[in-house]
């Protein structure tokens, strides 16, 4: 699986607001938390917000705030809001290419795939991530030493 920088910047800066609560947060502060360009990040969250992920709020105390609760959204709402589906062949679905002969059965390793990714990141939320609170099956997953090789 790889991850882009845009889905990386905005997975850190939904926690980051996870972990601010109501209050809102600036762009530049977000950007200056996570070490990231604040223009990039401006376009990021342009993007969470029309996904209803986040909200703006104008004026001297603006700044971007969860549009719901930390606990209802999912890293993979994340990640589609910014980045579309999760898993794609050459920038499809995996059930819409389709291979013949003796690749033909790949088709179902890359709808396997996108299971299992999307079991692990719809369980995940962004309350979770901020707090450290991973759940059980994620941190068993990630204390086997060859999940680091």
């Amino acid at each position: 699986m790889r991850l882009s920088a845009r889905v990386d910047y905005a997975l850190r800066a939904a926690a980051e607001l996870a972990a601010a609560g109501a209050g809102p947060t600036t762009v530049g502060e977000l950007a200056k938390e996570q070490d990231m360009p604040p223009k990039y990040l401006e376009n990021i969250l342009l993007q969470m917000r029309r996904a209803g992920l986040v909200r703006g709020q104008r004026g001297p105390e603006g700044g971007y705030v969860l549009a719901r609760s930390a606990a209802e959204i999912s890293l993979a709402d994340v990640i589609r809001a910014v980045d579309g589906p999760l898993a794609n062949v050459r920038g499809e679905r995996p059930e819409h290419v389709g291979y013949r002969g003796p690749a033909e059965s790949l088709q179902q390793v890359w709808i396997a795939l996108r299971a299992t990714e999307r079991s692990i990141l719809e369980e995940v939320t962004l309350e979770q991530v901020a707090s450290g609170a991973l759940p059980e099956r994620i941190r068993l997953l990630a204390s086997d030493p060859a999940a680091w090789d």
